[in-house]
């Protein structure tokens, strides 16, 4: 490819970035995996949020383009990222190309580095617009968000590098192992605080009553039951209480789990006369923009989200971390407590207030964590904080908000296997009623939301994640669950879920809406 002056004076401007020692520790650690490994290998790199990830991928870039024939391809799930990771390439004396839903294609070839978002690339990718033959490097940003693995089989000749701050994956069944070959570990959180390269948490904690939260499929806590505990006017006092105890007059992002959550926090902030914007994924780009303008240029600002502000935000001015909801996601905590870490002149420390118990859960942000363990056994660190009985006899699943709405005609569309099947034990009943009665509730929710009955059986095909719960729940309270008769009784219950629709549609559909199907 030629070499253009716009590149030359690229180059130029890279020469004013300096590298911390540990940055060029990783660089030369990375390379050498790259040279020792076959060209398919995936290694992923592991480096506290502050440290300087993309810093440390750009000169990578660099490096690699000089020295390799081929082009490479940086991956990230936000467009927020995606336009922070161009900027600091750009920097690096990296000419690169964003391929966004706009992007016109047609100068490909004159770029030998692309940066984009995964839905979009996999769209390109399928459409075969994005010619990917001579990409030998392809880096991941956060690389515990799983929607990477899907595009994975695109570049089966190619180097992976996923870099993450918590190499644990966000899907517990998609332990990270299965996707990288090797981990190597940066320089850890304490270190980096003992350099001064990132500022010191000093955490209070508040205990808070969290018996009444439920956890969700996913293996964290529903966003219902933990919006039922934090909108409480209890928890509101306790939040307005801390914040005046450690935090009044200090820039403050307040996190929550539901947006609903959210709003009341921002209502009860903002009728006790303090500056305060609430910010969800509904807000558009122009009042997202407005609203962190604000932050940034009001000294005792207030800013209360969910976890849009987890991944792509970096504003060092934030002293004060309020964590108005409790997790079992280590990365996610650590996301969290990471927006404030930012070191400034004048910041060399920031407040963490912790009101859902995360800290005794995890431990101090920054503790000796043992991530090669963590990568190598992903289940056995989970298992430590998730198998007790107790805890699981809480878990309920949660229909995700796009499935939720097919079955919005439904007021409440849970049931409640372990319940049934104490109700069933003390009627002296066979256990069997408890997966009959279940049918008929998985039948009605369907047909309180069909016009006739193929409608019905098309929302039954969607109900796999919720019926594959309920007979793992089912299998546990009989205490049978061989492989074997696990999936035997999956597959029976959705034929009989699917026969009872068409040998009931009918009657069912008149007693909900008093009236028969309307003939076509």
């Amino acid at each position: 490819m030629a070499h253009t002056q716009t590149e030359e004076a690229l180059e130029e401007r890279n020469s004013d970035i300096a590298l911390y020692s540990y940055q060029k520790g990783a660089i030369d650690k990375i390379f050498k995996s790259f040279d020792e490994a076959p060209e398919d290998y995936h290694l992923l790199y592991q480096l506290p949020t502050g440290g300087g990830k993309t810093v440390i991928f750009s000169e990578i870039v660099r490096q690699y383009l000089k020295n390799h024939n081929k082009k490479v391809l940086v991956m990230t799930h936000r467009i927020e990222l995606c336009k922070q990771t161009s900027r600091t390439l750009t920097e690096f004396g990296v000419r690169n190309k964003v391929v966004n839903s706009t992007a016109n294609l047609d100068d490909q070839q004159e770029y030998s580095c692309f940066v984009a978002m995964v839905e979009t690339l996999n769209n390109r990718l399928q459409e075969g617009r994005l010619d990917i033959s001579d990409v030998g490097l392809v880096i991941i940003d956060e690389a515990h968000y799983n929607s990477f693995t899907k595009l994975f089989k695109f570049f089966e000749k190619s180097f992976i590098l996923g870099v993450t701050a918590t190499p644990l994956s966000s899907n517990i069944k998609l332990p990270m192992n299965d996707n990288y070959n090797e981990l190597i570990v940066g320089e850890s959180i304490e270190s980096l605080i003992e350099n001064e390269f990132l500022a010191r948490a000093e955490t209070y904690s508040y205990n808070v009553g969290l018996t009444s939260l439920e956890v969700g499929a996913n293996g964290d806590y529903t966003v219902k039951s933990s919006e039922d505990l934090y909108t409480t006017g209890n928890m509101l006092s306790k939040l307005l209480q801390a914040y005046e105890e450690r935090s009044k007059g200090k820039k403050t992002l307040i996190f929550n789990n539901g947006i609903n959550t959210s709003l009341y926090v921002y209502d009860a902030f903002r009728h006790a006369g303090y500056p305060i914007m609430h910010l969800d994924n509904t807000a558009t780009k122009k009042q997202r923009k407005q609203i962190l303008k604000w932050f940034k240029e009001t000294p005792d600002a207030i800013l209360t989200s969910v976890s849009i502000l987890t991944t792509g935000f970096d504003e060092p001015t934030v002293q004060s971390i309020i964590l108005n909801r409790a997790t079992k996601s280590l990365t996610l905590y650590y996301q969290m407590i990471g927006r404030g870490s930012r070191i400034l002149k004048n910041k060399s420390t920031f407040d963490v207030i912790d009101l859902g118990n995360n800290f005794h859960r995890f431990g101090p942000w920054g503790s000796d964590l043992d991530w090669q363990r963590i990568f190598r056994a992903p289940n056995y660190f989970l298992d430590t904080m998730m198998d007790d009985d107790e805890l699981e006899s809480h878990f309920r699943y949660e229909m995700p908000d796009e499935l939720r709405e097919e079955f919005k005609n439904s007021k409440d569309v849970y049931f409640d296997i372990k319940n049934a099947y104490t109700e069933s034990v003390k009627s002296g009943e066979s256990s069997k009623v408890i997966l009959e009665r279940s049918i008929e509730q998985h039948a009605r929710i369907c047909i309180e939301n069909s016009e006739d009955v193929f409608d019905a059986l098309g929302l039954a095909k969607m109900l796999g994640d919720d019926i594959d719960f309920r007979i793992d729940r089912y299998t546990k309270c009989i205490s049978k669950s061989t492989h074997n008769f696990v999936s035997w009784l999956k597959n029976d219950y959705r034929l009989k879920l699917r026969s009872y629709l068409r040998e009931n549609f009918e009657e069912v559909f008149e007693q909900i809406h008093g009236h028969p199907p309307l003939e076509e």
